[in-house]
């Protein structure tokens, strides 16, 4: 069983801009505060189809992550390291197709991934979800070129979060657990008993239910985040941002040559 949730959002910039912004979110804390937990993002590959156009990147992140109290409460500390901020390790996928007006993005866990498996995926388009033709619709069809005046004002973007856990699945426990809890399991009164008593599809569930709750909270977070980005690049201009991020960049990069 898979627990899923679906959101529908609409931010009043053109699309070229919200895509920038998307790649641009966790740059730095200065451009958007609610990025401090991102210690790291690289990017493994990039490149454009030469057929479609299309932007292919595929990046990973690494981010401050802490387990909820309910779920640390609720596994023993063999299978969740215990309270305490951890680094949790992010695969993003996106292709952007900029002719076309669309994004597709998708992000899930590299780490406890047998614990709690989640799975992010974003649709940024030009056309609302529901496929009526929207108020500032500005062109049709294919998209002439990539400069904004050519977009619509609004870009609709649907997010789908996925849920799904498989501790005390049979085969898949030893993804997630350590040696020595994996040794535990054949004793009934340790983590194996624990799992037998609770029953697995129960604990399952009740991981999924947990993670799903939180789903709101992060899903603001992420759109103030973005939301304060766009304002930086429609106030500022694209040019004067990159420019700024990159002195301030620099200036980090002198003082830690300096000291």
């Amino acid at each position: 069983m898979v627990l899923t949730r679906t959101t529908n959002h609409t931010y009043s910039h053109p699309f070229p801009t919200v895509t920038l912004a998307f790649f641009l979110r966790y740059y730095s804390p200065q451009l958007n505060p609610f990025s401090s937990h991102v210690l790291s993002t690289d990017t493994l590959s990039s490149h454009v189809d030469s057929q479609t156009g299309r932007l292919y990147t595929t990046r990973l992140h690494v981010k401050k992550s802490r387990m909820p109290n309910a779920v640390i409460k609720l596994l023993p500390g063999s299978v969740t390291g215990g309270a305490g901020e951890k680094s949790a390790y992010i695969l993003e996928t996106s292709v952007v197709d900029i002719n076309e007006g669309w994004m597709k993005s998708e992000s899930r866990n590299l780490t406890f991934a047998s614990l709690l498996k989640v799975v992010e995926q974003h649709n940024y388009s030009v056309s609302p979800p529901d496929g009526k033709k929207s108020s500032d619709s500005a062109t049709t069809g294919s998209l002439p070129s990539a400069t904004s005046s050519a977009f619509p004002a609004n870009t609709y973007v649907t997010t789908t979060f996925s849920y799904s856990s498989s501790l005390g699945s049979r085969g898949q426990d030893k993804a997630v657990l350590p040696p020595s809890a994996i040794e535990d399991e054949v004793r009934p009164e340790r983590f194996g008993g624990w799992i037998s008593s609770w029953g697995a599809n129960r604990i399952q569930r009740t991981i999924e239910s947990m993670a799903s709750t939180k789903t709101d909270d992060s899903q603001n977070k992420a759109r103030e985040g973005m939301r304060m980005v766009l304002e930086r690049l429609r106030n500022n201009g694209v040019v004067a941002v990159l420019r700024e991020l990159r002195r301030r960049e620099g200036n980090v990069f002198e003082q830690a040559g300096a000291a």
